[in-house]
């Protein structure tokens, strides 16, 4: 496989060959540089952000603002992203033929089960989200399709962790620092693979709440026809309906059953 490794390992030496668009890069970091706490940014704030000049920001703001990715506050000088960059992650879901095929099978996962289910990719050393059909009741987590969350804490990454080699497990798992993102997020990288071991021996994952406070997960992982891991599916309940022992035992073969058939409508 090594799809995850390569993409870690490879970029920079992506970035040295003579084919490499350094501007189509800069340009990209500009628009990737808008987050949530980055919204509205001036020259010297998408300078800072995206790591280039303030001379660079002002020309690639003016090209994106022109092409309509961006639009600038005429008063505060501030740019913000347009509604036109939503059409660049429309057309992967739109090509994408396993969104496509997996919807009906989401759906009717919620309904039986009555909570939030995801389907996620891998992306890096994270699970973006690529299809999601949420509860009708009471939700504490709005997680929107586009969102990436970390391998390492989540259900959805350590059931696609668990049909990796043990090497590749171990290099996703030191891309970067372990962050504790609530207080029973774990993050010892041998008790993770302690526990990635576990998934693959039960043939699912689970997450008590480790990246959103009172948000219980469960997952499997999806396969292609080599039975490699190519994404994961997850229902995702609050901890004032559920705790991971009913989960498991109530809602878990309706999810063993949907990863079954997303594995084998692949």
């Amino acid at each position: 496989m090594g799809i995850i490794m390569e993409f870690n390992k490879d970029i920079e030496k992506l970035a040295e060959s003579r084919l490499f668009n350094s501007s189509l890069k800069k340009g990209l970091d500009v628009l990737m540089a808008f987050e949530s706490q980055n919204s509205e940014m001036n020259l010297p704030g998408i300078s800072k952000a995206a790591g280039i000049t303030v001379s660079a920001a002002q020309r690639y703001a003016y090209t994106l603002e022109a092409m309509g990715f961006l639009q600038r506050n005429p008063e505060t000088k501030e740019y913000s992203l347009t509604p036109k960059i939503v059409e660049l992650g429309y057309r992967y879901l739109h090509v994408n033929p396993l969104i496509e095929k997996a919807n009906p099978f989401l759906q009717e996962l919620s309904r039986i089960t009555g909570e939030t289910v995801n389907l996620s990719v891998p992306h890096g050393s994270g699970m973006v989200y690529i299809a999601r059909f949420p509860t009708n009741l009471y939700a504490t987590v709005h997680m929107p399709v586009g969102c990436r969350l970390p391998m390492f804490c989540t259900a959805s990454g350590r059931a696609f962790l668990s049909l990796l080699g043990s090497k590749e497990v171990d290099a996703i798992l030191r891309v970067e620092p372990l962050h504790a993102y609530t207080p029973t997020t774990i993050t010892d990288i041998e008790e993770l693979k302690k526990i990635i071991i576990r998934s693959r021996e039960k043939g699912y994952a689970i997450a008590n709440a480790e990246y959103y406070r009172s948000d219980l997960n469960i997952a499997v992982a999806i396969t292609d026809i080599h039975n490699k891991p190519t994404a994961a599916l997850n229902i995702s309940a609050p901890a004032a309906r559920w705790n991971l022992s009913e989960m498991e035992k109530k809602l878990l073969p309706h999810l063993i059953n949907t990863g079954r058939n997303l594995s084998v409508a692949r």
